[in-house]
Order: C-alpha cells, then structure tokens, then sequence
C-alpha cells in the first residue's frame, strides 16, 4: 500500500517589531526540524515580519503540496486563534487542503518549561515551598483564555510553590489579573519568603519587558527568562501537528476550524508522527 505524504507543517507566529521575536520562533523552528527530520516545516507571521502566512501557504501551493497543517504558535485559544488564523487560512490558495492545529497550551511541556526556566534562574527545589511565583502572561479579555490561565496557575500551585499567582502583562483583564507588580507585591504579603516572576510568553518582545520591568520595580528576587525554543515547546508543536494531521483531510475538501477536535468527522489519516 503507498504510504501517504506527511502534511507540511506551516507555523503561524504573530511577529513583532523586536528583532529578538522572529530570532526565537526561527530557532524554535529549527529544533522541530532536529526533532522530526524529513518533515517539511515552513514559518509565517501575521504581522511586521516577513513572510506572510499568505506568501508561505502561496509558495508551498506553487511546489505541489497539497495537504497542510496550521499551527498557531499562540498559548492560548483568543482573538489571533479565533479569528486572526481562520481569517489568512481562508484566502489561502484553494488547491491546499488545510487544517488548523490547536494552540500550543496548556501542557505538561509547558510547565516543564516554566520550571526549567526557573531552575535555570537560581531557583532550587528546596525553595519551592517557601517561594511565592507570579505566573505573568501576556494578557487578554477573552474569557476562554483567561479561564485556562487561572486554571494552570491552580495546577501549578499544586506542585509545592508557597503561592501562585497569575498577572498579566496588558491591562484591563475582567478576571482582575492585576499586573506583575501587583501580584509580585500581592505575594510579599502572604510571607513568601522568595518571590519568582516566570512569564508564560514564547519570545521577547514589548509585553515580556513589561513583565520585566515590573518585576524588577516590585523587587522580585528572580525573573525567569521567556519559555523560548527549549525542547519542550518543540515538542508541544510536534504534538500538536500530530493530533491535527492524525485527524485526517476529508477527500477533495479544503478544510478549516479552530483547533484540533474542532472538525467533525473525518476520514482517517495516518498518524504523521
């Protein structure tokens, strides 16, 4: 029987006009390709850096690709998921078959990540129980996301941390997340003896100084760096391409949704992982 062709892997970033932005989604990228060898993986940005998904999504079509499977290299499900990516995928060119990934959070790998982060900024299992953590992210009014951020920083409090608390980095949450000085100060006030802000943001950019800046002017002992393109943010995509592709491309229809589960029936697709 002939194997079916691997769908290629198109991850959608939102770009930013910080340099360092595209620098860490293009190493990111990089070692999903060490992790998958043979597996065609292409980059596009929504906005300020190039190429487009469009120009990425043209060129692929224009090579004889057919099945493609859309990653947005986003945390949570809100307004770039929802309606951004839907919208670019829509005006792609009618010969792809597209299906769009699921959104890389929440995962275990994820707060694998933040942990390593931590560690990695001088903070050791023993502080864990005495150590307060601002979980700081980059913010957000939909509901569904904020939903998912209270709720990974309940999972992570879980885990020994004197306290957890989620801040964001933007402003004018309805969940009343307040900014990371807020809740770096929130925690000095419940004793922790230590106090950690880890951001849950992939690459720098404006809202991750901000993080930074709040930090440093609420006195947080330790600032983790951003999650990055560790390994384990290389295999929440590997992940997350797997349960889209695995999923299926309905025969002659070119499909589109908002995340992985979000299809329907399909008929079935061998696993490309």
């Amino acid at each position: 029987m002939r194997t079916p062709v691997r769908p290629a892997l198109v991850v959608i970033a939102h770009g930013s006009r910080d340099p360092r932005h595209a620098a860490t989604v293009h190493a990111l990228v990089r070692r999903v390709r060490s992790l998958r060898p043979g597996l065609r993986v292409a980059t596009g940005f929504l906005d300020f850096d190039a190429p487009s998904v469009h120009t990425v999504l043209e060129s692929l079509a224009a090579e004889g690709v057919r099945d493609v499977v859309a990653l947005p290299l986003l945390l949570t499900r809100a307004f770039h998921a929802k309606a951004d990516v839907p919208a670019v995928l829509r005006d792609a060119p009618p010969r792809l078959r597209i299906r769009q990934a699921d959104v890389l959070g929440p995962s275990p790998l994820l707060l694998a990540a933040l942990e390593r982060r931590l560690r990695e900024a001088g903070v050791t299992a023993a502080d864990k129980s005495s150590t307060g953590v601002v979980l700081a992210s980059a913010g957000s009014t939909d509901p569904e996301a904020i939903a998912v951020i209270a709720s990974i920083a309940r999972e992570w409090r879980r885990t020994g941390w004197r306290a957890v608390r989620p801040a964001f980095a933007s402003t004018g949450s309805p969940a009343g997340f307040p900014p990371t000085e807020e809740a770096v100060r929130e925690l000095r006030g419940l004793g922790c003896a230590r106090v950690a802000v880890a951001p849950y943001v992939l690459a720098p950019g404006f809202l991750p100084d901000r993080i930074a800046r709040g930090a440093r002017d609420a006195g947080a002992d330790v600032l983790a760096d951003v999650l990055g393109s560790g390994a384990e943010v290389a295999r929440v995509v590997l992940e997350r391409y797997g349960s889209a592709g695995s999923a299926g491309f309905a025969g002659g229809r070119r499909l589109l949704g908002a995340g992985a589960g979000a299809w329907g029936s399909f008929a079935q697709f061998p696993a490309p992982l």
